[in-house]
């Protein structure tokens, strides 16, 4: 389209992990400006994530509810996780954080939108995926602890959702993305437009 956004870095003269956590870690870089001054980034360096926006045959989007302790506030989600291993496929995360949140599979994959959820302070990049023809998955459930134990399922219509988004009612970044990117792909070029599921994602390649 001639319209997108590019790979650009520039220089770092110094960089430190001060913070390193479970998960993710803070880093501090000294970077160079285009006119030779030099200026300090503290930013969290996250692993990246995967979300699922799966859709029943009665135009259900399945939510989870979840407290989330940083904002101190039950949200509305849906399924969601960490990419865990260095180079994982992000479709086959998405499969498994189906299963083990919503004990969900899915026939019909395909990538609905990509993002970087904080590019100002962190540099987690999301894949969120459209799911469909879902069912119940096979097998025993994935034993959920902590916050996971206390969460709600639901099946919400995607126009509720919509109107839950423009209202200010629902936050969550991936839900609000992911529901509003499927009702623009809708009235666009339609689902099947969209990329295949193993599409490629330079900001966390993988091996098919």
């Amino acid at each position: 389209m001639g319209f997108q956004d590019t790979p650009e870095e520039w220089p770092v003269t110094a960089a430190v992990t001060p913070f390193r956590g479970n998960k993710t870690s803070v880093r501090t870089d000294d970077v160079e400006m285009p006119d030779g001054t030099v200026v300090r980034r503290d930013y969290q360096v996250h692993p990246g994530s995967v979300a699922v926006l799966a859709l029943d045959d009665e135009d259900r989007v399945l939510v989870l509810r979840q407290y989330r302790h940083p904002v101190r506030h039950k949200l509305w989600e849906i399924p969601a996780g960490l990419l865990d291993v260095p180079g994982e496929n992000p479709l086959h995360a998405a499969q498994r954080e189906l299963y083990e949140e919503a004990y969900v599979k899915a026939e019909d994959w395909r990538v609905l939108t990509d993002i970087y959820t904080t590019p100002g302070g962190c540099d987690e990049a999301v894949r969120i995926f459209l799911a469909r023809n879902i069912s119940e998955a096979d097998g025993e459930r994935f034993e959920v602890s902590e916050e996971e134990a206390d969460m709600e399922v639901a099946r919400v219509p995607l126009q509720d959702l919509v109107r839950g988004v423009l209202a200010g009612d629902l936050h969550n970044s991936c839900l609000v993305v992911g529901v509003l990117a499927l009702a623009a792909a809708r009235a666009g070029d339609g689902t099947d437009a969209l990329r295949p599921a193993e599409a490629p994602w330079p900001a966390r390649p993988f091996e098919a």
